[in-house]
Order: C-alpha cells, then structure tokens, then sequence
C-alpha cells in the first residue's frame, strides 16, 4: 500500500461563531490544499471536519494513511479507542455524533493512524493548514454547518 499523509487543522472565531477548515493531502512529490469556511460552528466541529474533507476527496480505498492533528479531541477519540465506545453507547452525552459517524464510515475504507503534533509550533505544515483554516473562517463565503445549527435550534 501506498502511503498518504494528510495534515489537518480547524478554527472557529468565537467557538461557537464562523469557522473553518484546512488539510494538505501528501503523495509523494503531490500535495493538494483544501479548505472550506462555516458560518456558524465551533473548533471541535472544524478540526473534525478537516479530516472528514480530505478522506472525502480520496478516489481510492484501503489507503495506508497518517493524519497529523494539533487536536487532542480528535487524535485521542481515534488512538485511545474512544470513538468506538462513543458508537456502542449510542453516543450517550457526547457532541458532534454526526461527524462522527461520517468520519467512521471513511475511516472503516483505509488503515488510518492520527499523529498528535504541537499546534502553532515548529511544523510548517500544520501552520499551513492553520492558515487555511482562519482564511476560510474569515473570508464570508460560509456553508452551513447543518448538524451543528440543528443541534442549537
């Protein structure tokens, strides 16, 4: 299997308040940027996001991946086992099922390892993503964060 590195970060202004998302795909010598800005969301919401989007954008399956997050919640619920507890007790008292219920369908297609990395430190790549990210959440060409919205009324 071929290795596919994905870098991934999100923002929120306010948390909750306009949001965004930013991810670096990596194949070898290839890289592609995506980002994408919500009008009303929360940090949590878009560091699950990101990875979400870039797995979406994947036209293969059974990829060998490592997802590099500055998101304890995220690499945690993934590397500690958490999520699969989360789905065995209907997600009993947790947030964002629907998320996480999109990104476990993705993750079930590949062999997916989340790697913690320091935020805002000395990884050019997660900076990037940062920057990708609060470019989205800043820019006004917002979607609607559908699950979060109905979640708030």
């Amino acid at each position: 299997m071929a290795q596919l590195t994905i870098y991934t970060d999100g923002a929120a202004r306010g948390n909750p308040g306009p949001g965004g998302y930013g991810a670096i795909l990596q194949w070898g010598a290839a890289s592609k940027e995506i980002s994408q800005g919500y009008r009303r969301t929360t940090n949590n919401r878009m560091e699950l996001m990101a990875a979400i989007a870039a797995l979406e954008t994947l036209k293969r399956d059974q990829l060998d991946i490592t997802i590099y997050s500055d998101s304890a919640y995220v690499v945690n619920a993934i590397e500690k086992g958490w999520l699969f507890s989360w789905i065995r007790k209907g997600f009993k008292d947790k947030k964002n099922p629907d998320l996480w219920l999109r990104f476990y369908e993705l993750y079930k297609q590949h062999k997916i390892k989340f790697v913690w990395v320091k935020g805002h430190a000395e990884n050019p790549m997660n900076n990037r993503c940062d920057e990708l990210a609060t470019m989205a959440a800043d820019s006004g060409k917002w979607l609607v964060d559908e699950g979060y919205e109905k979640s708030i009324g």
